[in-house]
Order: structure tokens, then sequence, then C-alpha cells
């Protein structure tokens, strides 16, 4: 899944750099909203964005198939300054020299990938939980128009088979794409995001 000519890393971190970006938005009310998640408030989705942070970041480090790298953090009194912290220390791990010719241990995805698909993993994850953070605030994601293709390219590689979708899995099953859709929708959608459940309401 790896964008053919791109900076992956950099790509990346425009996109991390977004969600905690919209992160940073929310106010004391609004962590036991509910998301696009189903079923998770926004606390419990930036403990998820967070735990992925540091999964990545000890995958990078050569350290991914430890299963305790991966657990939500145990506090989140301070939802954003936690999630801040994970970002920093994912970023960081993506800055080290070499890292796209790595092998990253990732279990939740069965197996060890090179460090460029990797990244690339956690790359449209964090424009797909941007937007997730976002549209639960009633805000917008700032994306640059190259980044949302590189996204798009991403999300149009992985798996749409049924039976590798849904709970248990890293992305919920397709949602069916309209023609008119643009390089962000269309990410979405093919993520299992229902867009304008969220983009139509009051």
């Amino acid at each position: 899944m790896a964008v053919t000519g791109a900076d992956i890393v950099e790509l990346d971190r425009i996109a991390v750099r977004e969600a905690v970006r919209v992160v940073d938005l929310a106010g004391d009310e609004d962590w036991e909203r509910d998301t696009p998640c189903a079923g998770w408030t926004l606390r419990r989705l930036v403990a998820h964005m967070a735990a992925q942070h540091h999964g990545f970041a000890a995958a990078a480090r050569g350290a991914g198939q430890e299963a305790e790298r991966w657990r939500e953090p145990a506090d989140m009194g301070d939802p954003a300054g936690v999630h801040r912290a994970a970002a920093a220390d994912v970023l960081g791990a993506f800055g080290e020299p070499g890292v796209e010719q790595r092998e990253f241990a990732l279990p939740e995805l069965g197996g060890s990938f090179p460090g460029r698909i990797a990244v690339g993993f956690h790359f449209v994850d964090y424009v797909v939980h941007a937007w997730d953070v976002a549209a639960t605030l009633g805000a917008a994601v700032e994306l640059p128009d190259e980044v949302l293709g590189a996204a798009l390219a991403v999300a149009r590689r992985v798996p749409t088979d049924p039976a590798r979708r849904g709970p248990g899995f890293a992305f919920a099953p397709m949602v069916r794409v309209p023609e008119e859709a643009g390089p962000l929708e269309e990410t979405l959608r093919l993520l299992g995001r229902t867009t304008e459940v969220w983009t139509k309401r009051d």
C-alpha cells in the first residue's frame, strides 16, 4: 500500500499534525460526544489514537510485537495532552533515519510489513481519524490536495473482502461511493464511514 513516488513520512507528519489540531479543539464538554466510530465516545477514540501512535512508534523501533505497546492509556484525564504526547512519539520514531527500510511488526494487521507500507497504513488511518474528530466537533479537516490524493491511493488498495472487514479488524466494511465523491469522501467511504450522517447534522 505504498504511495508511489511520495514522501510517505512527510505525508504522515501532515496528517498527524492535523489530527493534533482538531483534537486540541475539543473542550471539556466534548469528550463524551458520540463519534463516527460506532460505540466510541470522543475520549475513547482519542485513547485509541494515542495507543496506535505509541504502537506504531514501537514498531518503528523494533518492538511492535509487544502487546503492551498497543494498549490504550490508563489515564485519560487530559485526552488532548495524552494524544499530543503520543503524536510526538510516533513523529519522532518515523523521523529516524532509514525508517522506511525497517520491518514493522503490526499484530493487529496480522504480521510484519516493510516500513514504507506500515507508515502508509498509519498515514491513511490519521487522515480518517482527523476527520472523525472534526466531524464529532462540527469542524472541518484542513489537508492539502496532495495529502488527500495520497490517502485515497492507499485506501483503494485496502482489501474489500467482507470477511476481513468489521469488528475485530482494522477497517469497517466499505460504504457505497457516489460518483461525485471527492478524494476525502471516497477515502472515508472506502474505509467504512457513512459521511452524510455527520455532514448533514444541525
